[in-house]
């Protein structure tokens, strides 16, 4: 059965990277929503955003944060890596940007979201393991990441939940 994952990103530049993560089947995401959905959501302001933050974590055992080039420093990103935290839930990252986009294209590698957030009084990058596979070329990147990415939710899951019996 596969384990059920929130996937937080910046949607902008991101994603069609995404969508080819997603796609990968080992797990079962969040729903995605699209522009004029979006729209509605955030016509609520934060309190509606939370909201939806919060429905789409609900029943998730951990959040994949998949890292462009722009996604350190974005409120909501912080804000979902907190709420992760705070509900007592798996959390890692993983570098896309040598995943093309639908140009083609792949984008500069982004700094680590971790790095802007305090969990347990620590430097989150001191806590969760970011991922950055080794290739270039997108299909070698995809399939490292297909490889690799249910044993990394478990060993996240796993170290929160040492954290927590600390």
């Amino acid at each position: 059965m596969a384990r059920k994952c929130f996937y937080s990103f910046y949607y902008n530049p991101d994603s069609w990277r995404v969508s080819k993560v997603r796609k990968i089947g080992a797990l079962e995401g969040n729903q995605t929503v699209s522009d004029n959905d979006w729209e509605k959501i955030t016509d609520g302001g934060d309190p509606a955003i939370k909201k939806w933050i919060a429905d789409q974590m609900y029943g998730r055992s951990c959040t994949i944060v998949l890292i462009g080039s722009a996604t350190a420093g974005r409120k909501w990103i912080n804000y979902e890596i907190n709420k992760t935290w705070d509900d007592k839930k798996g959390l890692l990252g993983i570098h896309i940007h040598n995943i093309t986009d639908a140009d083609g294209n792949n984008c500069v590698k982004g700094r680590n979201p971790f790095d802007d957030v305090k969990l347990d009084g620590k430097m989150g990058s001191s806590i969760v393991k970011v991922y950055d596979p080794p290739y270039t070329n997108s299909g070698d990147v995809y399939n490292h990441i297909a490889d690799n990415i249910e044993d990394w939710v478990d060993e996240a899951i796993e170290i929160r939940n040492k954290r927590l019996a600390a």
